[in-house]
């Protein structure tokens, strides 16, 4: 059994039991999540497609932590005139284990 549901802006095809990382929520470590957003749910061979969303039908999931990706390195430069530019970040994720599929 497999859903797909927007998180955080982004589409996650999801199976209970599965970890992610996701773009940083607004939750504490321990936290139960649900989300409502599902585009399609996958049970056995039995599919069930939204038009967008599957009304009734939900995901949740505990909040495992939060964290730091990999550093991105952006460097910008413009040839023969001296200009170079060095800057990176690390982006904030929020890692989720999905407890439930309903629909």
């Amino acid at each position: 059994m497999f859903a797909i549901v927007t998180i955080a802006g982004q589409q996650f095809k999801v199976e209970e039991g599965q970890e992610i990382f996701v773009h940083q929520l607004e939750a504490t470590e321990g936290d139960n999540v649900s989300f409502d957003q599902v585009h399609l749910i996958e049970n056995n061979g039995k599919t069930s497609v939204g038009k967008p969303v599957i009304s009734a039908a939900s995901v949740g999931a505990t909040v495992l932590g939060h964290q730091k990706g990999d550093k991105v390195i952006v460097f910008k430069k413009k040839r023969r005139k001296g200009y170079r530019k060095k800057n990176g970040h690390r982006q904030s994720f929020t890692k989720l284990k999905i407890d439930s599929i309903k629909g």
